[in-house]
């Protein structure tokens, strides 16, 4: 059976009622689809109508034409789908969420996309996201570029002065503006800052200095040049570089950067994209994921030596914004496509949520 999609009043396009998939570069839609119209004798297919604000063509001179479904989900399945996120929606709309973006997410064009699509839905649907991220690969890229080797300390990046001007140029000048693009490219507005501009983060040396370099830790923040930005409906993408009060730059684990400011802005949620699937009971047996747990368990399990390695300072660093007034945190995997709507619209969610 076909069906036809309506824009406006005046024209429809074909499409198979298995497949709901336009070509990417002609249209792109959003939630929600308002409602199906019945057929009539003048127009044998049933109609679905969808508000001319979730609706963006990328060239207006191009054709739209359908493309060959991929994937093809009853179309009951997917209504049922949307009907069941409905609580979801309800509980986080208006709410600010700030995910931290790094690690395979980051390097896999796919899931990039997808991180990426998450976002601006979740943007769509009445949700706050601030978008912080890192940078390793890509600094390591560039720092090879030059002849300069990588050095890491304590799981922490070895930062002299040529570094640092490699990091904050990759960070703030690349990686951060390539995000914004891609964002605003899906349809969302994006504004791209780092922990400087309007002194957004004040940051200081680390007390292994003499061998770490200008890494920094967060001293202050100061959220007010967010504020505007997220209740406009903006996503702010924040590089985790920041400067100390003598303008000196350092740079921060992203982690911390989003942890402080889930804190300084009262956030819902704080969302640690990793490579691992969370917190395991047994850390050489996936199958021991722990979905939910809370912070005198995350000690517990701390004291016992199963949280090791990587994990502990994201793990510290949810403590430390749950104890700030952040309601829940959750580590997932970012290897999973649509891992953030897997952990804000499902109860299994895509990893583990560690609350107060």
């Amino acid at each position: 059976m076909l069906a036809a999609i309506t824009l406006g009043t005046t024209y429809a396009l074909p499409f198979s009622d298995k497949s709901l998939k336009f070509s990417r570069d002609n249209l792109k839609f959003s939630f929600p689809f308002n409602h199906v119209i019945p057929s009539n004798k003048t127009n044998k297919l049933p109609l679905i109508s969808i508000p001319k604000s979730c609706l963006q063509t990328a060239d207006a001179s191009q054709k739209v034409e359908a493309t060959k479904p991929k994937a093809i989900t009853p179309a009951k399945t997917r209504v049922d789908i949307l009907a069941e996120s409905l609580p979801y929606l309800q509980k986080f709309r208006g709410k600010t969420i700030v995910v931290k973006y790094g690690g395979a997410a980051m390097k896999s064009q796919s899931l990039q996309s997808s991180v990426i699509n998450d976002l601006v839905l979740l943007s769509c649907v009445g949700i706050r996201p601030v978008f912080v991220h890192g940078g390793g690969p890509e600094i390591n890229l560039w720092l090879d570029r030059i002849g300069l080797k990588p050095n890491f300390l304590y799981g922490l990046r070895v930062t002299d002065s040529s570094t640092m001007e490699i990091v904050s140029m990759v960070l703030v000048g690349k990686v951060n503006k390539h995000l914004v693009s891609l964002i605003n490219k899906a349809g969302a507005t994006a504004v791209g800052l780092s922990g400087m501009d309007g002194r957004l983060l004040t940051a200081r040396p680390t007390p292994n200095i003499a061998e770490l370099g200008f890494v920094g830790e967060v001293a202050a923040v100061d959220p007010t040049i967010l504020r505007p930005l997220v209740a406009n409906n903006h996503i702010p993408v924040i590089a985790s570089v920041a400067a100390d009060e003598t303008g000196q730059s350092y740079n921060i684990n992203a982690d911390t950067v989003a942890g402080e400011l889930a804190a300084a802005l009262c956030a819902e949620k704080l969302i640690l994209l990793t490579d691992v699937a969370g917190i395991l009971d047994d850390k050489d047996d996936p199958s021991t994921l722990v979905r939910e747990i809370d912070i005198a368990g995350v000690k517990k399990m701390e004291a016992e030596g199963k949280i090791a390695g990587g994990m502990i300072p994201k793990v510290n660093c949810c403590i430390r914004s749950l104890e700030q007034g952040v309601r829940t945190t959750s580590i997932i995997d970012g290897r999973l496509q649509h891992s953030l709507l897997l952990e804000i619209l499902t109860d299994e969610g895509a990893g583990t949520m560690i609350t107060g």
